[in-house]
């Protein structure tokens, strides 16, 4: 941020008391408690309708970041830089714990309240903000061609280091389930009701717990596009920090079903979510994109991490297939 936040504050409604350097943020102690104030990329117009949206859903009675309009009623600031700028509320407590069922099943049933609180807003969607109905079959052929790039970089280098020689060992296996997925869903026609308003990037550092309350932040990343992607999301990742654990997977399921009924098609899409071989893709465009001179041992560990719980991830799969499809 080039320009003082006093002078991006001075366009709100509020007292500073002070303000302290945050992770890509200022945290700003105010006459109405704790906000953030962070650079913002989007248009105005995103940042209005998530500012109207936060309400309805703050008005729904869940605890999640609101955004603060300024003086003139614009859900951005604009600096003396010409930069966009963006203040919320800020919210401090525990990050969800991977390793506390309790946590992540409450973390699972919050997120299925806010999918019902969203699809209860009034208006239309605007059109900027949907995603494409075809944009996961985009993505996950955009994927194939990502990880055949990295395989045929590999195969044509004479001497092969530790991670190479590992993916190349791995490649088929991998690549042969990524599209067994691709072929799954280019069968299927999405259905309208199938889409909602979604977080984006709902995970575990994400669903900060208190005495008070759960809250979830960092709706930076929103969309409309398949709602179950974020229950996908969630589950991906905890999964993989407890071994593809298929008695935890199904709470999830159950969790989250219990709250916002799943439908058939929606099984289908969680199922094509969880099936398509993400982290490996995640880690050869990772290592494809790095400083190639200079191999980090984090790749490998991860890799090898990935490859070590393949047969769990398989039995979850196979069980899961049968539930969903």
């Amino acid at each position: 941020m080039y320009n003082r936040p006093e002078q991006v504050l001075e366009q709100y409604e509020l007292e500073i008391k002070s303000v302290s350097k945050g992770r890509e943020s200022y945290i700003c102690d105010t006459s109405k408690g704790l906000k953030v104030l962070k650079e913002y990329r989007g248009s105005a117009e995103r940042a209005g309708f998530l500012a109207d949206m936060l309400e309805h859903l703050k008005g729904c009675g869940l605890s999640v970041e609101t955004v603060i309009r300024t003086k003139e009623g614009s859900p951005v600031a604009v600096g003396e830089d010409e930069g966009k700028y963006i203040v919320m509320d800020a919210f401090s407590g525990a990050e969800c714990d991977t390793k506390s069922r309790d946590d992540m099943l409450e973390a699972v049933r919050r997120l299925a309240e806010l999918h019902n609180a969203a699809a209860s807003c009034p208006g239309e969607v605007p059109e900027f903000v949907k995603a494409d109905p075809d944009s996961l079959l985009k993505f996950y052929e955009k994927h194939n061609r990502e990880l055949n790039k990295v395989k045929n970089y590999i195969r044509a280098k004479k001497k092969k280091n530790q991670f190479e020689v590992i993916f190349a060992g791995q490649y088929a296996s991998f690549m042969e389930k990524a599209k067994n997925v691709t072929e799954l869903l280019r069968k299927e026609e999405p259905e309208p009701d199938i889409f909602g308003f979604c977080h984006g990037d709902y995970n575990q550092h994400n669903v900060l717990f208190s005495k008070k309350s759960v809250t979830v932040v960092h709706f930076d990343r929103f969309s409309y596009q398949v709602r179950i992607s974020d229950l996908a999301n969630f589950m991906r990742k905890m999964l993989e920090k407890n071994n593809w654990n298929t008695g935890l997977g199904m709470d999830f399921i159950r969790a989250y079903d219990k709250v916002h009924r799943i439908s058939p098609q929606e099984l289908k899409y969680l199922y094509f979510y969880l099936a398509y071989p993400e982290k490996f893709w995640k880690i050869a465009n990772h290592y494809y994109n790095a400083h190639k001179a200079w191999l980090s041992g984090r790749s490998i560990e991860k890799l090898e991490k990935l490859i070590g719980q393949e047969e769990a991830r398989g039995r979850f799969l196979e069980m899961f297939y049968h539930f969903a499809l």
